[in-house]
C-alpha cells in the first residue's frame, strides 16, 4: 500500500535479483574494470583475502575464486578485505569517462551516435553495458529519459513547449510531442501540472546511493548494490507512474542533507518522505523516524510502538522493506541483546552508520547541528 497523508494504495513490487553471469564477473575483474565495483566482490580461496573488481594486485586464477555481492557476505565467508583495494570503503563514484557523459548539457543536446562516442575516446559498446547494468537501459535511451525529465521540468516552470522542445534538440515540434505522449500519456500543452518521479545516483562513504523524488516527496532512497541497481523500468511498474533520470528542487535537497548528514553537521532530515508499502509498513516506518539520532532501540521495543508487541520478526521485515534507508532510519533498530541484527543494505553499512552517529554525538554534542 501508498501513503500519502490518509490514502492508502496497494503495492505490488517484487524484490530483484543480480543477474550478471560468473563469465562477465571474470571479464570484469581480470580487466579491472573500475564499473563494477560495487555490485559484486571476488574472494580469493588461497589467500583467504576478497577484493573489489578493480583492485590492482595480482589477478588470481579462476578457479580459485568465489564472488559475492556485498563485502557483508564476503566477510560472513571468513574472508578479509583487500588492504590494498579497501573493498568495504567505496563512495560509487562514477568513472571519469561516464561522468563526461553525464556533464551537464550532455545529455540534453541531441543525438549522439556510436561514432561521436569513439570520437571521445569511449567505446559505444562499454558505454551501453554500463548504462544497462546501472540504470536497466541503453546510454540512448538514459538520454532520451533525460531529456523528457528535463522537458517536464521546463514546462512546470512555464516555459514555452516549441522552445522547450527546440533547446532540447528536437528537430520539429510534433517531434517533441510525440516523445512526451510516448512517455507520459498525454501532449505536453496539458503536462504543466503533471509529475513523475525523477531519480539520479550519488556518491556516499558506504556505496553509490539511488535517489528518487516526485516534485511532492522523496519515495526512494536505497543502495544500489542492494539487489542491483534498480532499472527505472522496474521502479515504474511499482510506483505506477513515469520514472525518469534527471535533477529536481527535492532530489538537491536530498542530496545537500545527505552530504551534511555523512560530514557529521545534521542529524535530522527536512525532505518530506512518502512511503509505498502496507499500512502496517507504513506505521512502522514512522515509528522509525522517532528513533532520536545516534540511539538505538529493540525489534521487540519497536513492535510496541506499533501496537503488535509480539511482532518482532514483522516489523523486522517492515524494517528491510523501507524505501527510504538513512533519512528513515531502520538501521537504529538492533537486536535485545545488543546484537546488530539484519539489515537490506548489509551489516558493514549498518555499523557504520551506527558508529558515525555516536563519533558525532560524542564529538559535537547538539550544539550546531541541523
Amino acid at each position: 500500500m501508498y501513503k500519502t497523508s490518509n490514502t492508502i494504495v496497494r503495492s505490488t513490487e517484487q524484490p530483484r535479483t543480480s543477474r550478471l553471469s560468473r563469465h562477465e564477473r571474470e571479464r570484469a575483474y581480470q580487466g579491472r574494470d573500475a564499473s563494477y565495483d560495487g555490485v559484486f566482490v571476488l574472494a580469493v580461496r588461497t589467500t583467504g583475502v576478497f577484493c573489489r573488481p578493480s583492485c590492482p594486485a595480482r589477478k588470481p586464477r579462476p578457479e580459485h575464486v568465489r564472488f559475492f555481492a556485498t563485502p557483508t557476505e564476503a566477510l560472513q565467508a571468513g574472508f578479509r578485505p583487500c588492504r590494498r583495494c579497501q573493498p568495504c570503503v567505496t563512495d560509487g563514484r562514477m568513472p571519469e569517462w561516464v561522468n563526461r557523459l553525464l556533464e551537464p548539457g550532455a545529455s540534453t543536446d541531441g543525438r549522439v551516435r556510436d561514432v561521436d562516442l569513439k570520437a571521445r575516446g569511449i567505446d559505444p559498446a562499454r558505454a551501453r553495458r554500463f548504462f544497462k547494468r546501472r540504470y536497466g537501459m541503453t546510454f540512448q535511451a538514459y538520454r532520451r529519459a533525460w531529456r523528457m525529465s528535463a522537458a517536464l521540468q521546463a514546462l512546470r516552470a512555464g516555459e514555452d513547449l516549441t522552445m522547450v522542445g527546440l533547446d532540447l534538440g528536437y528537430a520539429s515540434t510534433s517531434g517533441f510531442r510525440d516523445a512526451f505522449v510516448q512517455t507520459f500519456g498525454e501532449p505536453p500543452g496539458q503536462s504543466r501540472t503533471a509529475d513523475c518521479l525523477v531519480v539520479q545516483t550519488m556518491p556516499s562513504p558506504i556505496g553509490p546511493l539511488t535517489l528518487g523524488a516526485t516534485s511532492r516527496a522523496v519515495r526512494v532512497l536505497e543502495f544500489v548494490d542492494r539487489d542491483g541497481p534498480p532499472s527505472l523500468e522496474r521502479l515504474r511498474r511499482s510506483l505506477g507512474s513515469p520514472v525518469l533520470p534527471g535533477t529536481n528542487e527535492l532530489l538537491s535537497q536530498l542530496r545537500t542533507e545527505l552530504e551534511q548528514y555523512f560530514a557529521g553537521t545534521r542529524r535530522e532530515f527536512n525532505v518530506p518522505v512518502e512511503y509505498r508499502g502496507t499500512a502496517f509498513q507504513c506505521r512502522t516506518w514512522d515509528a522509525l523516524r522517532t528513533i532520536p539520532y545516534g540511539a538505538t532501540i529493540s525489534y521487540e521495543a519497536l513492535a510496541g510502538r506499533v501496537g503488535r508487541p509480539s511482532g518482532q520478526r514483522a516489523v523486522g521485515s517492515a524494517n528491510g522493506r523501507n524505501p527510504v534507508s538513512i533519512v528513515v532510519p531502520c538501521h537504529r533498530v538492533v537486536n535485545k541483546s545488543g546484537q546488530l541484527g539484519g539489515y537490506g543494505g548489509g551489516l558493514w553499512r549498518k555499523q557504520f552508520l551506527l558508529d558515525h552517529e555516536r563519533r558525532v554525538c560524542a564529538l559535537l554534542p547538539n550544539r550546531g547541528l541541523a
